[in-house]
């Protein structure tokens, strides 16, 4: 793939090309408890605290999220005492955010099934994007469901988290989608210049045996369901069309390659497909900016595993495609789901009493040295004549 295939591409101007992730996601377990990582990091107690440490290692555009369930309590009325202070501390910090509305926590009073779900998301999405329109004086990009295909499969089909279904995978797919499409809607209403971003999972899935080649082709496939139908490619019934799509977003971790019915593929083997063919095979279907829009390993794997992608994403660029970024997710330690034990992944640790975080030192210096990598390729890329880049103001 040339870079002359490419005559025009719109793309977001994103603060920082390094970017960071605050876990936001709110899922009740199948047994009723709910989940909220922005409260268990300790983020949504210490937001300006937060922002100002990942600036202060050259990260200015981040990934964070509102948590619906808190806002919408009481059915129909807003109380936005659980966002505003993350949305001013951001503002003040000069951090450009892109925000979840929706991290797979929905209030307990809706009905994920119902056929007035998409209409109350809508209209809870409306008001969040008029609310940090208001506090932050700017549009702003969002990213109003995360994870359609993570949570169609977790939710629907193996009773993971909520809804905790079995079998239902497709139906709440499809549901997920309605939604989204009718929150884009409303946020554009009242955010005309509104960047819209997806997340899904990347994934790799490769037989065992030649008799395990089809279904391993089937659920491959799947990870492009999402994105297809926002964009009307299928299932056009449901709404989807292009403008409800700017940026694409990919969340890959070492985990996201397995042999079906099998093992996770690690990277040293001859099966596991490279991130850069990955990336290339996205850019040429959807034909749109891709961010990394999550990555990063634990403990002792974050420093390799962010190398890691970092080249191949320079790979990428160098093949011809327009990549806006790479957000190490999460940006801080977090509790693990179901065990609470402390997963060392993020570039600062639990904080303390005032909000405080230590600093993972190795992670600090590789995005400094990452971040000036990637503002020289950018710096050579734009030059090339048979590349012209709008950027979106």
């Amino acid at each position: 793939m040339a870079w002359r295939r490419w005559h025009r591409v719109v793309v977001p101007q994103f603060e920082s090309f390094i970017q960071g992730g605050f876990e936001c996601g709110s899922h009740l377990w199948p047994d009723g408890r709910r989940l909220d990582l922005s409260a268990s990091t300790g983020h949504a107690y210490h937001p300006s605290q937060d922002f100002e440490a990942v600036a202060a290692c050259g990260i200015r555009t981040v990934r964070d999220g509102i948590c619906w369930h808190l806002i919408e309590a009481s059915a129909g009325k807003y109380e936005w005492g659980s966002a505003l202070p993350t949305v001013l501390a951001a503002t003040q910090a000069g951090v450009q955010v892109m925000w979840d509305l929706c991290h797979y926590g929905i209030p307990p009073h809706i009905d994920v099934w119902s056929g007035e779900f998409p209409e109350r998301f809508a209209a809870f999405a409306r008001e969040a994007a008029r609310v940090i329109r208001r506090v932050s004086g700017h549009s702003s990009i969002f990213c109003p469901i995360n994870e359609i295909s993570y949570w169609a499969w977790a939710g629907g089909d193996v009773s993971h988290f909520g809804p905790s279904a079995v079998g239902r995978g497709a139906e709440l797919k499809r549901q997920l989608v309605r939604a989204n499409l009718m929150a884009i809607a409303a946020i554009k209403e009242v955010d005309p210049g509104a960047i819209l971003l997806s997340a899904e999972p990347a994934i790799h899935v490769a037989p065992q045996t030649a008799d395990d080649a089809q279904v391993a082709r089937y659920f491959d496939a799947l990870q492009f369901e999402a994105s297809d139908m926002l964009l009307g490619k299928t299932h056009p019934e449901l709404g989807g069309h292009g403008a409800c799509l700017d940026v694409v977003g990919v969340n890959f971790y070492p985990q996201n390659q397995w042999f079906w019915g099998g093992e996770c593929i690690g990277r040293e083997s001859n099966t596991y497909r490279p991130l850069r063919h990955i990336l290339q095979e996205i850019f040429m279907r959807y034909e749109r900016p891709i961010l990394i829009s999550e990555t990063g390993a634990e403990s002792k794997e974050r420093l390799p595993w962010f190398r890691y992608v970092c080249d191949e994403a320079v790979a990428a660029m160098n093949a011809g495609v327009v990549l806006t970024g790479i957000c190490l997710y999460p940006i801080t330690d977090y509790p693990g789901w179901g065990d609470d034990r402390h997963c060392e992944t993020g570039l600062l640790g639990y904080p303390d009493g005032a909000g405080e975080r230590p600093v993972h030192g190795p992670l600090a210096d590789e995005i400094a040295a990452q971040a000036a990598r990637f503002d020289a390729l950018l710096g050579d890329l734009t030059q090339r004549p048979s590349l012209q880049v709008t950027p979106i103001a």
